[in-house]
This record gives C-alpha cells, structure tokens and sequence, in this order.
C-alpha cells in the first residue's frame, strides 16, 4: 500500500476512536492522503469550504457550538496560513480544533520548491501542541505506525483538555500522493483493515478539579462574614449544570450576579433551571431573580450604592467598557476569580485570588456550606432596584426610538425559544451587552471574542448552525460582512441560518473615538464608507434577500425568517451617524431618569 495512504488512514482511523466527529476540508493537492482518508471514514462527517480563512472559522463556529475538536485540512503553501486568524481566536477562546496540514517533503524544504512554505511551528504560540510528522516509510518498523496513531489521539486529548485549544500536525507527504489503481477499488472497505493498533486506542482522559475542604472553609466564611459582594460572568462560562448553580449561589448569598451576553447566564429558561437547581441542590431556594444586564448602562454614572466588599469572577474578561471600568475603579477586599481552565483574565491586574477549580463543583459545594446562611436583603434590594429602573428608563427610550442598538433589542423579542444568536463584534456585540435585557428564555449566544475581530464572523455563524441544527440568526455591520463574503457560499447551504446585515455604511465603532473629531482623515481612513448594498451579493449566491428600512420592516422580515427557514440575508439600513447620536442621548436620558 502507497505509505502516504496507509499513515492517513492510521492517523484519521485513530483520530475517530479518540471521538473526532467532524472534518473542514479546503481542496488541495498535497493533502489528497488526508482527504481520501476521511472520505472513506464511515464515522466522520466531511465538510467542505474553498476559503482557507472562512474553512477555519467555520470549524470554529462548529467547535463553539458542540464543544469537541474540530479538524481542519488544508495542502501546502498559503494555503496553511490563511488558517492563522481562526488559530488565533480558537487559542484566545480555548476552543478546540485540529489543524491538519499537508507539506512537501524535507528535501523540498528551502529549496525555492513550488508552493513550498516553512509550515513547522508556523502558528507559533498560538496553538497548544505542533507535530512536524515522519514521511511515510513503506519499510517504516512497526513503532513508527504505532507513533502515527497514538499521535492522533494524543492530538485529540490535548485539543479537548481541561484547557482546550488548537492543535497543529503537519504531513509531509512524497509523490505519489494517490492510492494505486487497485486499491481504489476496495478503499471504503479497507478503512478498519490492514492497520497496525495502538496501544492507546481511546483518549486520555481527566477529571474534574474539586475544591479542598481549605478552601471551602476559607471561601464560606468570605462569604458569610462580607455581606456586600458581586458575581461577574463573563464570556466563556461553563454551560451544564453551571448557570442554574451560579445562580443558587447568587440567591444564597445575596450577591447579585452581573451576567454577560456571552456567558450563557443572562439568556435562559429559569424553569429549565428551577428544575436543574431543585435536582442537584435541593435546599436552596428556587430562582426568582434574573441576571442583572443593566450595567453597561447604570455604571456609565454613580450607581448611587456603596462599592462591595468581595468580587466572584467566572469565564472571560467581561465585554462590557462601564462595568470593567467600575472594577478597576473599586477596591474590595477580595477579588477571586475561579477557571478550570486556568486560564488568566484580568487586563487591570487586580485579582487577589485565583483557583484553577471546577466552577460547577464550587457553587454547588458552596451551597451546601451556605444552607444555615441567612443575608441581609438590603444589599441585592438595593442593586436590583437599580437595574429596575434602568431598565424602566431605557425600554422606554427603546420604543420611542428606531436606531440599530433598538434592532438588537427587537430581534431579541423574535427569536424563538431554544435558537442560536452569533452576534458579531465591533457595534453589535456592544448593542447586544448595553439593550439585550435578561430574560427567561434560553437563547445560544456566541461570539468571537477572544481576539474579537471582525473577520470570520458570517463562517462562524454557519458553523455554529451546522454543528447546533437548531435555527441560527447571524447579527454583522457592513464591514465585517464585506470581510467574510466567500463565506455566503456556506450559507446558500445553511437552510437553518439567517444573516443579518446592519449597513450603517462603514465602521461605525469608530464614531465612539476621539478620532471621530478630527476631520480629515476620520472619514476616508476611519470610517471608510463604501456606498454598497448587500442584495448583489446575496443574489450571487442564491439567498433570499430582504431589505428594511424601518421597525415595521424589519419585524417582518425577522418573522418570516422565524417561520419560513431558508437560506436568507436580511439587510437593515441604518443612518451611522443618527444612531451615534441617539445612542448617547438615550445614555443622557436614562441617566437623569
């Protein structure tokens, strides 16, 4: 057998005993072994994407939304780089993906071959893992195949640790790359054949890091003795048994629990979560508060109450500006922020305690040492009267005014139970954090928010939608869709996904800079607007294509989007320069109120 074909399918066979799912493949020469490979797998669905960048993220939106590794297969050359921005996000995020990559040979190596690149280590720091692998051999001994495999599972594992990430193997592969003609003919029925096995055939597994009794007692007597204190989540937190008992622990403590819209905390169905909460910890009181999603508004002033005592972090830095600016303002006693992962997220350095444990363990670890624990109601009476008004104020000025932060509002209303929302970065992941008020229903959200960058987007999206299968409404600017256009190619095969284009015309974030007051260069070199629609495009790749212009138009384009499901691209007109404006009114407004 061709040594190129035997070590693919060794490596691939491997790779699905370990668990892998799912493959993104770009077509390329030098990477045919691969994609033959997992063709033939019965047990790995194979999907397919020109674009190299938009391949990458689209694996990504896949890893996101199933929470398993991902692989990714691409041939030589630029080809590999065009994965980086999606590397980068993937380590940022901890989400884990396999980046399978075909090379050219050693002797190939620097040598001015065609299509030739240094691709070992090409991702640097960015990946958890990189293997440059042996050439097949067809005399390779018996350790060597053994090598091949237990590398595939050992790939796998690392990929989906405790902190997952992306993991590079790179095949340098000599001509021939195909398999001979006789082997063509039996090639799905060889796939579980002539293979050496491993010894290690599943993956390495681990188990959850529990609290010790120290800990425990010192955190509960924190707790019990600092009436005063906040549980921030931000993006990233676990999903699971983890928001029903966060949010049994903010009950039993009287701390009120500041939930972003990436946490997977401020979107759900509170009797999905009673139920949850009643199940695991019987004892604690049934839920009856929402997550409070009003600080981006309220902390942009005085919040009129005193600064607490104990800080309680989960999941990433927080997406909101006012509410990071509010932490870094105040200075607690402690400030304990807890991640399996052990993954450092504090750009202001002002933690005072980090513990690398299971998030889920300690709440509900916690709840047990709290049952005899009564707080004073005064605290979270007085937060939570706050985010009421806030809320009272600023829904107000929602209806009154049509602008795009209102849009984000409004479809948040639409949605139907159970969907996903991939919010895109720059203005809507903002609009999302400031207008999208809690509520009891269980709504997905994702986001790249780990290098938050705009390109990429539309493919995540998509991979979440292919990954999920529930219905999925993808929220972009203008700009972000521009740079994510190959990609409305996945989406013409995405019946399940909706595309949402708010055209401000141009990049609108940039009207919130001090550069916005100098002019020129603001316009051409900032804002940069292009004087395009989207309805070209969207016929290009044969979408269906609305256009609104208003509330009324847009609800209706929404709901048909809810009840009609097909490949679609919803294109919101919006004037850039009226909605900065009344976005810092209606600040100005809810403030006074």
């Amino acid at each position: 057998m061709n040594p190129n074909i035997l070590y693919a399918r060794l490596f691939v066979k491997s790779l699905a005993t370990a668990g892998l799912e799912s493959v993104v493949i770009s077509p390329g020469s030098r990477s045919t072994p691969l994609t033959l490979a997992f063709e033939a797998h019965p047990g790995i669905e194979t999907f397919l994407h020109i674009d190299e960048r938009g391949a990458g993220f689209y694996a990504l939106g896949m890893a996101l939304a199933s929470d398993k590794p991902v692989a990714l297969v691409c041939t030589s050359g630029t080809a590999v780089s065009n994965y980086f921005p999606a590397i980068v996000e993937a380590q940022m995020s901890q989400v884990p993906l396999l980046i399978l990559t075909g090379d050219r040979p050693h002797e190939l190596r620097h040598s001015g071959a065609n299509q030739t690149i240094d691709q070992v280590k090409i991702f640097g720091d960015q990946v958890l893992w990189s293997v440059d692998m042996p050439i097949p051999q067809t005399d390779a001994p018996e350790v060597a195949r053994r090598h091949v495999q237990t590398t595939a599972v050992r790939a796998y594992t690392t990929a989906n640790g405790l902190r997952k990430g992306p993991v590079h193997v790179n095949f340098p592969f000599r001509k021939p790359l195909e398999p001979a003609a006789e082997e063509i003919r039996d090639w799905r029925l060889e796939i579980g054949s002539a293979t050496t096995i491993s010894n290690l055939q599943s993956p390495i597994s681990h188990g959850k890091i529990t609290p010790t009794d120290e800990q425990l007692d010192w955190l509960t007597a924190v707790l019990t003795q600092h009436a005063r204190g906040l549980i921030i989540c931000g993006p990233r937190c676990p999903g699971g048994d983890f928001p029903a008992a966060v949010t049994a622990l903010a009950r039993q403590t009287g701390y009120p629990l500041l939930a972003d819209p990436l946490s997977g905390l401020r979107f759900f169905n509170r009797r999905d979560a009673e139920n949850a909460e009643q199940k695991s910890v019987p004892s604690v009181k049934s839920v009856d508060d929402l997550p409070l999603s009003g600080y981006e508004t309220f902390m942009q002033g005085d919040p009129g109450w005193s600064a607490p005592e104990v800080i309680v972090r989960f999941g990433q830095v927080p997406t909101s500006k006012w509410l990071n600016a509010y932490l870094d303002k105040i200075s607690p006693a402690i400030r304990l922020h807890i991640r399996e992962n052990g993954v450092w997220a504090d750009d202001s350095q002002r933690t005072t305690h980090f513990w690398q444990l299971n998030e889920t363990a300690v709440c509900q670890t916690l709840l047990t040492c709290l049952q005899t624990h009564q707080p004073d109601p005064t605290w979270p009476q007085t937060i939570h009267a706050t985010e009421q008004a806030t809320w009272a104020a600023l829904q107000a000025q929602l209806d009154e005014h049509w602008f795009d932060g209102a849009a984000i509002a409004a479809l948040l209303e639409m949605l139907p139970e159970d969907a996903n929302l991939l919010i895109g970065n720059s203005l809507p992941v903002r609009h999302l954090d400031q207008y999208g008020r809690s509520r009891s229903k269980t709504l997905h959200i994702f986001g790249n928010r780990g290098a938050s960058g705009i390109d990429g987007n539309i493919s995540t999206g998509l991979g979440v939608a292919q990954a999920s299968q529930r219905p999925t409404f993808i929220v972009v600017g203008d700009v972000t869709a521009l740079h994510d256009l190959n990609s409305l190619l996945l989406a013409s095969q995405t019946p399940n996904a909706t595309i949402i284009v708010i055209n401000n015309n141009g990049g609108g974030i940039f009207r919130r800079l001090p550069i916005s007051q100098h002019e020129p260069p603001f316009t051409d070199r900032f804002l940069t607007p292009h004087g395009r629609s989207f309805e070209h495009a969207a016929a290009m790749f044969g979408l269906d294509y609305r256009r609104a212009e208003s509330r009324e138009q847009f609800a209706a384009a929404v709901q048909t989007a809810v009840t009609q499901p097909t490949p679609r691209l919803i294109e919101l007109i919006t004037d850039g320069t009226q909605d900065e404006q009344i976005r810092r009114a209606i600040n100005t407004a809810v403030r006074t109120a």
